[in-house]
């Protein structure tokens, strides 16, 4: 069963996803058709097309593999005459014999004009003011924002965040020892001190030693710090207020520091303190959050991301370093699509309520599109935030150009930038292989 849920899980992750691929390129999509760009494709995903139909000038299609959508507009660089005149006279045109990169960018232009059919005067991208340009490269992103803010909106808003209460959830019927491989008890086993003493699930714990509890927390404070001691414990139950005494056990536990790991003594073994044990687990209840609670959540998330997307290659490289080593990794760090769904698995297959795995599958999700929203604003190409740095220096340049009294320049050329695009796909593919490789050997786990 396990290991079904956890295949669900992944399979969720993969359906969330191609979800948050569908609607960055919608984001294009209406908008380019909104301001009448010619759009001749609409894919999610890459490879080998398992599915298309199209409707009227676009053609909508579904493609083998998963990882990313791209819709395909008329005229996204001016087009290139001379280029074109010489190969329809059966000649090479450009400095193609310059070498790769030079070929790279004839080829570039090549397929951009294969987009420019009929009147070129209109449905193309390039003769758009500069403002659409930006709405439409811009719409990308924003819907992954916008479906984050959704997504954490039904997180915090429809399933709540989990409060822990004064209520007791469960009674341990006995102490088990920790070095015991079992979760049954056995006769040999002391009863615990919370059951000794006659608590039960679904009392709400009033006063413990004389002192007022407002959270469960301070409860488990007082109880921590008085081992063998007997504490007097009042309980609501049933609308009436009960006394009991509750004598909680010593038992050894490992100090842990802020980050919840284990400290080392000098000789390199672990710390332990006594602590008092009573054996009793406290109720968590989800309280709803205002609506707003979402969008404020996904607007916190962005800058968290941001500041891993600004330090990427030196995350990766570290990441690289654990890959070699088998060191810890960063759990902050960056995952790839394939550590996301591992994450997913883990959460469909943890053994927890069905509501803690829903939340923790939405929370995911959610951060997910607000790495594909901020990641797309790099400002390089071919990502969305290059073509929007292009946009405006085209209209940085016409603007002067009006302030100078000068004839209008010639749309920017974004095939020069063929090479640097080239450098930035290769980086992003070795970084991409180093993050895979590293969520299938030396993963990330919630757990």
């Amino acid at each position: 069963m396990t290991v079904l849920a956890f295949i669900i899980g992944i399979a969720l992750m993969v359906v969330g996803l191609a979800a948050s691929i569908a609607l960055h390129e919608l984001g294009h999509l209406v908008p380019a058709k909104k301001f009448g760009v010619r759009v001749g494709q609409y894919m999610i995903g890459f490879g080998p097309t398992l599915w298309s139909r199209r409707i009227g000038e676009t053609q909508y299609g579904f493609k083998a593999i998963p990882l990313g959508g791209y819709i395909s507009m008329a005229g996204m660089y001016p087009p290139s005459p001379k280029e074109r005149e010489l190969a329809a006279a059966g000649h090479r045109g450009g400095r193609a014999g310059g070498g790769f990169f030079a070929t790279m960018v004839q080829d570039a232009r090549a397929a951009n004009d294969e987009t420019l059919i009929g009147d070129e005067e209109h449905h193309v991208f390039y003769k758009l003011p500069v403002w659409k340009r930006v709405v439409i490269m811009l719409g990308g992103p924003v819907m992954n924002l916008l479906f984050a803010m959704v997504l954490f909106a039904i997180l915090l808003s429809g399933v709540g965040v989990q409060t822990a209460t004064n209520t007791v959830a469960s009674v341990s019927e006995c102490v088990i020892p920790a070095d015991a491989d079992r979760t049954e008890c056995t006769p040999s086993d002391p009863t615990a001190p919370a059951a000794d003493a006659g608590l039960l699930p679904g009392d709400v714990i009033v006063e413990v030693d004389g002192q007022p509890i407002a959270t469960f927390a301070e409860a488990s404070a007082i109880i921590r710090s008085s081992p063998g001691e007997p504490l007097t414990v009042v309980v609501e139950r049933d609308g009436a207020q009960r006394s009991l005494t509750v004598t909680p056990m010593a038992i050894q536990q490992p100090v842990t520091d802020a980050a919840g790991q284990p400290v080392l003594d000098e000789n390199g073994d672990v710390e332990t303190e006594q602590v008092g044990f009573a054996g009793i687990r406290q109720e968590v209840e989800y309280l709803r959050q205002p609506i707003w609670a979402g969008p404020a959540a996904a607007v916190e998330n962005v800058g968290a991301v941001a500041g891993i997307i600004w330090q990427l290659p030196v995350k990766v490289y570290e990441t690289a370093v654990t890959l070699v080593t088998g060191g810890e990794r960063d759990p902050n760090g960056p995952l790839s699509i394939v550590g996301a769904g591992i994450l997913s698995g883990e959460v469909a297959a943890a053994d927890a309520p069905i509501l803690n795995r829903v939340a923790g599958f939405l929370g995911l999700l959610a951060s997910l599109n607000i790495a594909l929203f901020v990641f797309n604003l790099i400002p390089l190409l071919p990502l969305d935030g290059g073509h929007v740095v292009v946009a405006l220096w085209d209209g940085i340049k016409r603007a002067w150009a009006k302030i100078l009294r000068r004839p209008p320049p010639k749309p920017v050329d974004a095939t020069k930038l063929v090479p640097v695009t080239f450098v930035v796909v290769i980086a992003l593919i070795a970084m991409g292989a180093v993050l895979i490789l590293a969520d299938i050997f030396n993963p990330v786990s919630l757990f």
